[in-house]
């Protein structure tokens, strides 16, 4: 069930780090913060811990994190934005492809007169959530045969989730850090490319911006 050099994760026990010694009574465990923590091997056949092995011996780090989208700045692309984000060597083939499904789908029209026939048109939200999938799939850092996903969560207080599903290649734990750090912050910087803000809530910089314009 555990090896020297596995890393255990054991939060009732108050330990999480590297295995360094297998005893007949007691398992020592160096944390990250390299304290050391000498626990009864009993226990974990007892009770529920978590071993890092899987994920070391995978090749892949999973990363699941979120960035909370303003709703209000959620719209309907327009012709000129169209055509910007269309230069986006991410975009231009999506882009393309959408183009001629949605007039596909838009040529039905409705007969009666003075009704304005339903339409099909892309919104910076999905255009972005394309870029980012794109981003991730070209990336030299992340696993390309492990799970990659860019999806929507469920609207709330906080904005709208867009959660990011992948896996990086490196398992050290550094590296994933730094990885992923550059990751997000590529992906917040491009918001405004796509006319999309981050949500926040107000803190005391944003409530004296508010107080001087009123």
């Amino acid at each position: 069930m555990i090896r020297i050099g596995d890393w255990i994760e054991m939060p009732q026990a108050h330990a999480d780090g590297d295995v360094i010694d297998i005893a007949l009574h007691t398992v020592k465990i160096q944390n990250w913060d390299k304290t050391i923590s000498a626990i009864p091997t009993h226990k974990f056949i007892s009770e529920s811990f978590k071993n890092w092995r899987g994920m070391s011996e995978s090749g892949g780090r999973r990363i699941k994190r979120s960035i909370y989208l303003d709703m209000n700045s959620v719209h309907f692309l327009s012709e000129d934005e169209f055509a910007r984000l269309s230069r986006f060597e991410f975009l231009h083939e999506y882009l393309g492809a959408k183009q001629k499904d949605l007039e596909i789908a838009n040529t039905r029209q409705m007969s009666g007169k003075g009704i304005k026939p339903d339409s099909r048109r892309l919104t910076n939200v999905g255009t972005f959530r394309a870029y980012v999938w794109h981003y991730l799939r070209g990336h030299p850092k992340i696993h390309q045969e492990m799970t990659l996903l860019v999806r929507q969560l469920q609207p709330g207080t906080q904005g709208l989730p867009l959660e990011i599903y992948c896996f990086s290649n490196d398992t050290d734990w550094a590296n994933y850090e730094g990885l992923t750090a550059d990751i997000f912050d590529h992906l917040i910087s491009s918001l405004p490319e796509f006319g999309l803000d981050a949500f926040q809530e107000p803190a005391g910089r944003d409530l004296k911006i508010l107080r001087a314009s009123s």
